[in-house]
């Protein structure tokens, strides 16, 4: 008896491991065609997501298959998993040509889809392309098939390929004696395919049954339709071909990826892309829409930060004292007496007509230059601080606010030892007399000022540069300009106003801050981390 449960237990146990190696089988691979990409890192993840994403609004139920190599993290294997990617890792194939960007050392891997055998036939699509109309009628392409970029030169982006042992182990022979004009993958294929120039146009379009029963063809040309390049819509804006009738867009442009925030607002294709990460299924928790779950932490971080300053700035500096409302009250008042810039000229009462200070002649200068220093610094940390998936709204936010809280940081410290320098010029001189009157007078005009430090002019000043930040990248939108390079020149035309009126900003501000140094050498005024006061 126990001999026959002994039997059946591990009959039943073969049964259990069968079926587990069935069922990963079909998981593994369950259509004799796939779509393949590579990733090489973290970086180009949302890319593959997306891809994914627009694979499937066609419709497709084909295998989605992603080569991964060591440089993708767990996180990302298990994500792309949970989208429905079947992922496969592969050791990188080095690059054989010294000549060639830092970028391209790994890129000959991509020549390891010409060896997924286990495929009658695989659409490769690059992880910045996206699917906008099914492209299933590929697969009925020759044994192999791209579009031409760049004159007669093949590209790699998208590709049909029948997978061929054979054809693997040559091109592997050839890998070091054939040459490549890119210093990558893209530049041995066309010495590889040498005649592929002259290939025929691959059209699917002909009845099903004379494209099934023809000969297939080595090489065919892909239209521009199934790798539309957004490099050439960005000179011409619009679409070489029928935008209706498109099948992939390519974003080429190196700095211009569509997962780059900034990106949405130069480039109209883009919206494309984000259309469809924004329908991202929460596969994993917190990544729905696209999002990432640290990323998101962070966001949350660097945009409570920049508040938090402003409101300790505007307790210490102003609400320390008084109250609210008294200085609504007393901003009223000066608006009645003649405007609310008038207090932050020098009163001419303040300093004796034979105690002017004497201004420096280079302040000026020395100010623009490290106002506009100061903004270079502020946008480049902002640029790098921020992280670049984000949605482009997040983004944009964040970059004023992080490039605003930089700028004032620097250059408020700045005028800081500008009124320190005025101060300690004042205390040299040693000739500050004044009658009773005058000094009474001054005395009030001096309580008033430690009693708040907030100086109204800067204020308006800080709020003049940031209207003109926000007015000038919102002039092609306003406009309603889509092209890149007229966008850009519009941008270019508000960036100069924005300069000009800070160069005028600076300058008066460093004079103001002196002068006010020179006027309370005999005031003790706490160290305020008001920017501009």
């Amino acid at each position: 008896m126990k001999e026959i449960d002994f039997r059946y237990g591990f009959l039943f146990f073969l049964m259990f491991l069968s079926s587990n190696w069935v069922i990963g089988a079909i998981k593994s691979q369950s259509t004799e065609e796939a779509y393949v990409t590579l990733l090489y890192g973290d970086e180009f993840l949302l890319g593959v997501r997306v891809l994914g994403k627009s694979i499937r609004n066609t419709g497709s139920t084909k295998d989605m298959v992603v080569l991964v190599s060591d440089g993708v993290s767990q996180y990302a294997n298990d994500l792309l998993r949970a989208d429905g990617w079947i992922v496969e890792k592969i050791s990188l194939l080095s690059n054989p040509n010294q000549v060639r960007p830092k970028r391209f050392w790994g890129v000959y891997t991509k020549l390891k889809v010409f060896n997924m055998t286990k495929y009658k036939k695989v659409v490769y699509l690059d992880a910045d392309t996206i699917v906008v109309k099914s492209i299933e009628d590929l697969f009925k392409c020759g044994k192999f098939c791209a579009n031409l970029k760049h004159s007669e030169r093949l590209n790699s982006g998208v590709m049909v390929i029948e997978p061929s042992d054979e054809v693997f182990k040559d091109m592997m022979s050839k890998v070091t004696t054939l040459p490549s004009y890119t210093g990558g993958d893209q530049g041995f294929l066309n010495s590889y395919y040498a005649g592929f120039a002259n290939a025929r146009v691959y059209e699917p379009n002909q009845p099903l049954d004379v494209l099934n029963s023809r000969k297939v063809p080595e090489m065919e040309r892909l239209s521009t339709l199934y790798n539309a390049d957004v490099g050439l819509y960005m000179l011409a804006n619009k679409w070489m071909v029928d935008e209706k009738e498109l099948r992939v867009i390519h974003y080429t442009l190196g700095p211009l990826k569509p997962w780059d925030w900034w990106t949405s607002w130069l480039l109209k294709p883009v919206d494309v892309w984000q259309n469809v990460r924004v329908r991202l299924q929460e596969s994993l928790p917190g990544t729905g829409g696209g999002k990432n779950p640290r990323d998101e932490l962070l966001v949350k971080f660097l945009f409570l930060v920049p508040l938090l300053l402003m409101v300790i700035s505007y307790y210490k500096s102003c609400l320390q004292t008084r109250s609210l409302f008294d200085h609504i009250r007393q901003l009223y008042y000066k608006i009645r007496a003649g405007g609310v810039l008038a207090y932050s000229s020098v009163p001419s009462s303040t300093i004796l007509s034979d105690q002017q200070p004497k201004v420096p002649a280079f302040l000026g200068g020395i100010s623009v230059c490290v106002c506009f220093a100061a903004v270079l610094v502020s946008l480049g940390l902002s640029l790098v601080i921020i992280p670049r998936q984000v949605m482009p709204w997040t983004g944009l936010l964040l970059m004023y606010e992080w490039t605003f809280t930089l700028l004032f940081l620097q250059f408020g410290s700045y005028l800081y030892l500008v009124y320190q320098w005025g101060k300690a010029v004042a205390n040299q001189a040693g000739q500050f007399r004044a009658d009773s009157t005058s000094l009474d007078h001054e005395s009030g005009k001096g309580h008033q000022r430690q009693q708040s430090y907030c100086d109204i002019a800067a204020c308006y000043y800080g709020l003049g540069m940031a209207f003109l930040a926000i007015l000038a990248p919102a002039l092609p939108s306003i406009f309603g300009i889509t092209a890149l390079f007229l966008r850009l020149g519009l941008m270019v035309v508000g960036g100069l106003v924005l300069l000009s009126f800070m160069t005028y900003a600076a300058e008066h501000l460093s004079i103001r801050s002196f002068t006010r140094g020179f006027e309370e050498k005999d005031m003790h005024r706490s160290r305020s981390i008001c920017f501009l006061c």
